[in-house]
């Protein structure tokens, strides 16, 4: 296996990663037929995912949740910060996009960092 697989892979990743949040933001949370929808509760599953992640956007969880995994990822040695890192990514790419920028870069940031460090034997 190439050593380049790996991060080949992670980049196809998060790219598909980033299409699907921006599909979210535009196709469920900005779309006008959602709000006209979403009037009467309870009537459709969607309207329930589009309050939970509005809620969730309000309070930043996915912003805090990556800037938190991103900062333990930085004290994590070897493979599990690594990890830890990438998961830092699948919560702060989602956060960029979906209204929480101002945070999210910074987890975004600290996360990829995180993924380039070279170990203290490599």
């Amino acid at each position: 296996m190439s050593r380049s697989l790996p991060a080949v892979l992670l980049l196809l990743f998060l790219a598909l990663w980033l299409a699907a949040s921006y599909g979210v933001r535009y196709g469920l949370m900005e779309d006008a037929q959602w709000v006209g929808l979403c009037t009467a509760p309870g009537e459709y599953w969607q309207c329930q995912v589009r309050a939970v992640l509005g809620l969730g956007i309000h309070f930043q969880v996915m912003a805090w949740a990556g800037l938190g995994l991103a900062l333990l990822a930085q004290v994590v040695p070897g493979r599990g910060g690594w990890w830890i890192a990438v998961l830092a990514l699948v919560f702060g790419v989602p956060a960029l996009v979906l209204y929480t920028a101002s945070m999210a870069v910074f987890a975004v940031v600290l996360a990829g960092l995180r993924l380039v460090r070279q170990g203290r034997h490599g």
